[in-house]
């Protein structure tokens, strides 16, 4: 017993002095522990929330660039609405951490002129449905500057919240802006799902010259997911135009963004138990669409299902089928594409009203039965 213990001792420093060595002194490390028979097992993914991965995400990078900032309504003193920014007021203090009055149109200006004067605001809305306020300044004032200065003036800004369906919330407070900030050119637009997806988009947002739109899901918030690694350094970040296979799969295509991959990874583990094998997309982000990856998939699994939370008409969807159709992969359908969608009316408010407003795992269930015919 009293070897082992001093095997672990020895072991222990041992581990953490390889640590803080440069590449080429931990390759020579490693060889010396294989040589004496030593195994250091790689460092174990861990749980965190989307919400902690937003707040690393905020502090890495007020932490790298000093241009960097924070605003919005309770960002600073209070923490945030939904504790994203806890923290970061006390840290980084009152010119980096700004507390606004309740006037979007107000602030999404001084943080656009910012952005215009060499900064790089992060622009916190409450919810998204409150940039309906200050939607003159995202697209007027950000998303054309550049392209009306023909390129002498960047705009890098970040305009984050939550977006799309809460609980309970209603039709103000419930829709999905995917489609409409999509729409514009001039803007990026972002939407993560895993902790993974919104700390690398936060900061590859708050890196871009171009002005981003970064549409989180308030229900994902304190949902945890496991974080690698690699997501864990400073330097991590997921790049703005790329989505990602969730799960592999051979019979049908699953595209989807925010909080509905989830529903769409639960609905192919269902699935998989009857002998469908669903390959499962997260776009990650809506403007510039990743069409390659979903075409790619078409071409392997010859039907399309695509899921949003947002309204049918001129939807996320609509757009990922046109592009389908009007594309090379349309040849290797062999059934229409289907879309799950939000209803299209005004969220209500009773509960059983809203989950029916709102696609379900059964909704995918049935939409891909439909279209493989089974």
């Amino acid at each position: 017993m009293a070897a082992s213990a001093a095997a672990l001792r020895h072991l222990a420093p041992l581990g953490a002095r390889l640590a803080r060595l440069p590449p080429r002194g931990r390759a020579a490390g490693r060889l010396l522990q294989q040589r004496r028979g030593i195994r250091l097992s790689a460092p174990a993914a861990i749980q965190v929330t989307v919400r902690d991965a937003l707040n690393q995400a905020l502090d890495e990078e007020l932490e790298r660039d000093e241009r960097v900032f924070l605003l919005g309504e309770e960002v600073a003193q209070y923490d945030g609405a939904y504790k994203i920014s806890r923290g970061l007021w006390k840290k980084y203090g009152d010119k980096r951490v700004i507390d606004t009055p309740i006037s979007e149109m107000g602030f999404t200006g001084i943080a656009v002129g910012a952005a215009m004067a060499g900064l790089r605001p992060v622009c916190e809305f409450m919810t998204f449905n409150f940039s309906m306020q200050a939607i003159d300044q995202v697209i007027n004032s950000a998303a054309k500057t550049c392209y009306m200065s023909a390129g002498s003036i960047a705009v890098p800004i970040v305009f984050r919240g939550p977006n799309g369906a809460s609980a309970g919330v209603a039709a103000q407070h419930s829709q999905c802006f995917a489609a409409w900030y999509g729409h514009c050119p001039g803007l990026k637009v972002v939407s993560p799902w895993s902790s993974e997806d919104a700390k690398g988009l936060l900061k590859a947002s708050i890196r871009d010259d171009n002005p981003v739109v970064m549409l989180e899901n308030e229900l994902l918030y304190g949902v945890p997911f496991e974080m690698s690694e690699q997501a864990q350094s400073k330097d991590f970040v997921v790049p703005i135009g790329k989505a990602k296979i969730e799960r592999q799969g051979t019979h049908v295509t699953l595209v989807s963004h925010s909080r509905p991959v989830g529903h769409c990874l639960e609905a192919a583990a269902v699935l998989a138990k009857e002998g469908v094998e669903c390959e499962v997309i997260n776009l990650r982000t809506i403007r510039p669409m990743d069409v390659e990856t979903v075409e790619a998939s078409v071409v392997k699994t010859n039907h399309l299902v695509t899921v949003e939370g947002g309204w049918p008409q001129f939807g996320v969807g609509a757009e990922i089928c046109a592009r389908i159709m009007e594309g090379s992969a349309f040849n290797y359908l062999d059934a229409p594409a289907v879309r799950v969608t939000g209803a299209d009316v005004p969220m209500p408010y009773a509960k059983i009203l809203e989950d029916n407003c709102i696609p379900q795992v059964k909704d995918i269930i049935f939409a891909v039965k439909k279209t493989l015919n089974i």
